[in-house]
């Protein structure tokens, strides 16, 4: 009857099960600590170039600082001052003169041959001569290496392949070559300032080439064609000065290319040779002074230090954070949650519910904070880390505590989760504020939600209080430029929004998991369509009828009390489904007056009406209909006394025999909880309410107030929250509703007989006689174990 668990068998469990709870304390501590153990790396300094110190720091060690940035530009440095490497084909011309003199050779070959010959008969006619060195146009064109049309051609045939064109050809040919062609004179030039490295092909020999503007590019090579030949060209035949400028033209040839592997080994080889730029830092020389600008330099110093002590420390940093979160939950469970009936009834369990809770958004809180930073520096706009972080659904974790253990046991969940996950983000008090008041509302706007679409509702109300939060941290960092206040907004109501989609997507799993019964399956439970009940209806009406009123009177009374109705109501509708073994052997579904006890030992019939709770458990297992219904099908008996069949046994029992009392109680446990403490004084209630003749108000108050009584003195209360106001409330309410169920009713005679009036028996609220207005008023009023007379306004 206590309003707090100091009861002996609960302080028995607690001490019996403190190893498990120590395991389970620190397996929470181990898992949580090496889910945040990629964020334990020290941090010596939160500073960025341009901050001030705010404290000095100075080395612990002696070690080497490499200034990257410095060996980078050193590298850089050298890699530019390697020259680009071209290579000179010198032998090109000569090349190119072998093989144009080598395909006139042939066509005049054959000119000159037809001159010297001597016998008349041998002689060719110049037709012949002519189709024979038209048909060795394509061995021609192969030979030089350029097509040449037909019209050319025939100058050149006019001309017998004069080898004055081909000395004029290959003499503009070299004149351009030797001044060097390069097939992309831009690209060239972009090395005037520092000049290239000309590497003759073929040997060894190279040569360092600063002016670059005098060589050719193809198209002014084939312009210089022109200029060179227009003083060797100027007595000749027009028509032969164009075949010649078009032939030499498509002929020329870059004989200048870049040669980028030899540029790029020679680039490697010069950054390699660049040593790595280091500082040495010895042990208490100040690195950081407080009041200091910080410069990159401060910067680099401050990173080699973590990188030489980093791991030490952040071995030591992860025992001390281990130590935090450790200390944040022992202390919240002995202040807290020690004295919460919601944890310590299935202590292991619920514990490593909460645990399991705690992990999964531990890993969803550093899954989010990795998303956030890796999406930020890629995003198409500029989006702060810190705006993404208000995306993390952490209100979630409250929200799902709060719809199985109750908002008293979430509030202290968000206040350890919002503390942990301020690790995570250094420390930030911001952040840590935000998730604290958004998980407590959440927890809060979840807390009577017995719809699915409850749980998107409140993740709307959660999203609206993050843009409000949101504004207020930005307001007080002073942080609300550009476009950020409205990035905060977006990411802040999408965190709330996505808050309520997991719990309600987390509930039915924690539900399926843990073997917890939420408002949503009581609904569903509560519907008298369920398989239980009809079966109940129909294979024991008796039992579906008082379980239904059991139900009615439960809901009633825990609203009274503010107790779960639903809860009540559904535990009242289950509590008997056991009977549904043997029906018969209850009396409500017996028929025709017959009882099978009167043939049966009493000791047999006890153990027959006690085991409708095992077979009631064992039912309510096979169909998963929910652990606080079971426990209510367990504890609705309590450890009762079923004195019928025990005064019938004292009675049979011969002289010198004793009978056992505890043979013919209720092996319990007595209720642990107000709705179950509930169903069973209804349970009683009810099923004594069936034997009063004559109902009366009176008669039902004094009934009800007996019974309770009863069960208040054989101390089968004492280990539920119920104190005697509760009591006197469950009394009034089980009045009002056994008033309404036993009214008195008006009789509709066939026939009045003459004289008698039809307000002799109309009026429903007369009572109908003095001694059920008295009933049991010795028991009631006089007994000593009566504390007073419970219902009455």
């Amino acid at each position: 009857m206590n309003t707090k668990p100091s009861d002996i068998s609960l302080k028995k469990r607690f001490s019996s099960n403190f190893w498990i709870l120590s395991g389970i304390l620190l397996t929470i501590t181990i898992i949580s600590t090496l889910i945040l153990s990629p964020r334990l790396v020290v941090m010596h300094t939160p500073y960025k170039i341009g901050d001030i110190a705010d404290k000095n720091i100075k080395a612990t060690t002696d070690f080497f600082v490499e200034d990257n940035n410095a060996t980078t530009q050193q590298q850089e440095i050298a890699r530019n001052n390697v020259l680009t490497v071209y290579d000179y084909d010198k032998s090109l011309p000569d090349t190119l003169k072998q093989e144009i003199h080598s395909a006139f050779e042939l066509p005049r070959s054959i000119f000159e041959f037809s001159q010297i010959a001597n016998k008349p008969s041998g002689e060719k006619k110049p037709v012949d001569i002519h189709n024979e060195i038209l048909s060795l146009k394509p061995e021609f064109e192969k030979a030089i290496g350029i097509p040449v049309n037909n019209g050319a051609y025939k100058i050149l045939v006019n001309e017998k392949f004069s080898e004055n064109i081909s000395g004029l050809i290959t003499n503009i040919l070299s004149k351009i070559l030797k001044n060097g062609v390069v097939a992309n004179k831009d690209l060239l030039l972009k090395e005037n300032d520092k000049g290239i490295v000309l590497k003759t092909i073929g040997t060894d020999a190279e040569m360092v080439v600063r002016n670059l503007k005098h060589f050719y590019g193809l198209d002014q090579a084939k312009t210089m064609v022109r200029i060179i030949g227009e003083p060797i060209l100027k007595d000749i035949d027009y028509t032969v000065v164009n075949l010649i400028v078009d032939f030499t033209q498509r002929l020329i040839q870059p004989n200048i290319t870049p040669n980028r592997s030899e540029t790029e080994k020679r680039k490697k080889n010069a950054e390699s040779l660049i040593n790595s730029t280091l500082y040495r830092i010895q042990r208490g020389e100040m690195i950081l002074r407080e009041g200091e600008r910080v410069t990159p330099l401060h910067l680099l110093k401050l990173n080699a230090l973590k990188d030489q002590t980093g791991k030490k420390q952040a071995i030591e940093k992860a025992i001390g954070t281990a130590l935090i979160i450790l200390a944040l939950l022992t202390i919240t469970y002995l202040i807290h949650l020690k004295y919460q009936r919601e944890i310590l009834h299935y202590q292991n369990k619920n514990l490593f519910f909460i645990g399991s809770v705690v992990i999964l958004f531990l890993l969803i809180l550093q899954f989010f904070a990795f998303f956030a930073q890796a999406l930020a520096p890629g995003a198409p706009v500029t989006i702060s880390p810190a705006s993404i972080f208000y995306s993390i659904p952490l209100a979630a974790g409250p929200m799902t505590i709060c719809q199985f253990l109750g908002f008293n046991i979430a509030f202290p969940f968000a206040i350890v989760l919002s503390l942990i996950s301020a690790i995570t983000f250094e420390n930030s008090y911001e952040l840590c504020l935000f998730f604290l008041l958004n998980g407590i509302m959440g927890a809060y706007w979840v807390q009577n939600c017995k719809e699915r679409k409850g749980f998107i509702k409140a993740g709307v109300k959660v999203g609206l209080l993050n843009m409000l939060l949101a504004t207020i941290v930005d307001i007080y960092m002073i942080d609300f430029s550009g476009f950020k206040l409205l990035w905060d907004w977006t990411f802040a109501f999408s965190g709330g929004i996505i808050a309520g989609i997991i719990t309600a997507g987390l509930t039915p799993l924690m539900e399926l998991s843990f073997g917890y019964t939420t408002d949503s399956t009581l609904h569903e439970l509560a519907n008298l369509d369920q398989p239980l009940l009809r079966r109940l209806m129909l294979e024991a009406p008796g039992t579906y009828h008082h379980s239904v009123i059991v139900g009615s009177l439960a809901e009633a009374a825990a609203s009274e009390i503010g107790a779960n109705p639903l809860l009540a109501k559904v535990c009242g509708y289950y509590h008997d489904i056991g009977k549904l073994k043997n029906p018969l052997y209850f009396i409500e579904n017996q028929k025709n007056g017959k009882n099978i006890h009167n043939k049966l030992a009493p000791s047999m019939s006890c153990l027959i009406l006690t085991s409708h709770v095992k077979n009631g458990i064992e039912l309510a297992k096979e169909k998963k209909i929910g652990q606080r219904i079971l426990d209510a099908i367990n504890q609705h008996h309590g450890t009762t006394l079923i004195s019928f069949f025990y005064n019938k046994a004292k009675q049979q029992a011969k002289d010198d025999q004793v009978v056992n009392i505890d043979n013919f109680r209720y092996p319990g446990p007595k209720p642990q909880t107000r709705e179950t403490a509930l169903v069973m004084l209804a349970d009683v209630v009810e099923a004594a309410s069936r034997t009063i003749e004559h109902p009366t108000s009176a008669r039902i108050q004094g009934l009800v107030q007996q019974l309770i009584n009863k069960l208040f003195s054989d101390n089968q209360l004492d280990e539920c929250p119920l104190t005697l106001k509760d009591l006197h409330n469950i009394a009034r309410s089980y009045n009002k509703i056994l008033n309404g169920i036993y009214h008195h009713r008006v009789e509709y005679p066939d026939k009045l007989s003459p004289g008698e009036s039809k307000e002799k028996n109309g009026n429903t609220d007369r009572q109908q006689t003095d001694t059920a207005q008295n009933i049991d008023s010795a028991d009631t009023e006089n007994s000593p174990s009566t504390l007073k007379r419970l219902g009455q306004s």
